[in-house]
């Protein structure tokens, strides 16, 4: 018994924790066969002891399990096995339970920066915004239009969307759209007779929903960065969905000597993409000496199911 205690005690809390754990394999290899020796030599002797202190030196006297010194050696190791296997099991279960709590927290930093990183983003987008619409609304103002009220109203709209809406995940298309009208709208009131703007959609799901502020960053950069062409600043937009996916498309005249900067509007737009829709979009861009076109692909099968 105190050999069968000792060479458990050694194993489960020295050779495993120290070295099997901490994948020291030839140090646990080799400190369990000084371990195995040394049991093996305390069996021995213990037996002998039997032998020479109880039996009085009489053969017939030993005790029948005595012996036979390997029965003797197969308990005690048995015993050590099954002692050192049940301590492997709850080491292993304590890892496993700390590598979980670990990939938990990992989890939990993640999308924490994510929200992070979505929240600066709107925070870029949404000045930059506000700040083409104001300047819309203060050459009217000086003056003194009055087309001012009806412009103060569809930029109170606006503002409910930008401060009201635009904090949730998702919100429906249909509202998305009514918002990049009433955009438009300002901008119409702008450019006057200068704009022509073709607005054109179809098979829009009532329940298809979107990142808010995904699609106004493409209307706005257009109106900010499309140039008028024989009198007349062109833009063409159209939303389409059919087969799970939607199809966002706009299309604006730009001059050959115009800026190809593409604005903070569509560097951040790429970044939300990237963040919300990864391996579920596809964005072409493409810029010639006449026009300016973006392509938004969205798969949308998961948000209907």
């Amino acid at each position: 018994m105190p050999v069968t205690i000792a060479t458990t005690y050694v194993i489960i809390y020295k050779l495993i924790p120290s070295y099997l754990i901490t994948k020291r394999y030839f140090r646990f290899g080799l400190y369990m066969l000084y371990t195995l020796i040394i049991s093996a030599y305390a069996i021995f002797t213990s037996i002998a002891l039997s032998v020479l202190y109880l039996s009085h030196f009489e053969y017939n006297a030993i005790g029948p399990i005595n012996k036979n010194i390997i029965f003797v050696m197969t308990g005690v190791y048995l015993v050590v096995i099954i002692v050192s296997a049940f301590k492997l099991l709850q080491l292993n279960q304590k890892n496993i339970t700390k590598t979980t709590t670990l990939e938990k927290k990992i989890l939990e930093a993640q999308l924490k920066l994510k929200e992070q990183e979505l929240n600066y983003l709107k925070m870029q987008i949404h000045p930059h915004f506000l700040f083409n619409t104001l300047n819309t609304m203060y050459g009217f103002a000086i003056k003194k239009a009055e087309e001012t009220p009806e412009m103060i109203l569809k930029l109170s709209n606006l503002l409910d969307y930008l401060l009201y809406q635009v904090d949730k995940p998702f919100v429906n298309l249909t509202e998305e759209m009514n918002h990049l009208k009433d955009y438009i709208a300002l901008e119409q009131l702008r450019f006057n007779d200068t704009l022509d703007v073709s607005f054109v959609s179809n098979a829009i799901p009532e329940t298809l929903q979107i990142a808010p502020m995904l699609l106004i960053p493409f209307v706005e950069n257009s109106f900010k960065h499309g140039a008028i062409k024989n009198g007349t600043l062109k833009i063409n937009i159209s939303i389409n969905f059919e087969n799970d996916k939607l199809i966002f498309f706009i299309k604006n005249t730009v001059q050959t000597t115009n800026n190809k900067q593409q604005g903070i509007g569509l560097e951040n737009i790429k970044k939300r993409l990237e963040l919300l829709y990864k391996n579920s979009y596809n964005l072409d861009i493409n810029r010639n000496d006449n026009s300016f076109k973006v392509t938004l692909i969205l798969n949308t099968k998961s948000q209907l199911q």
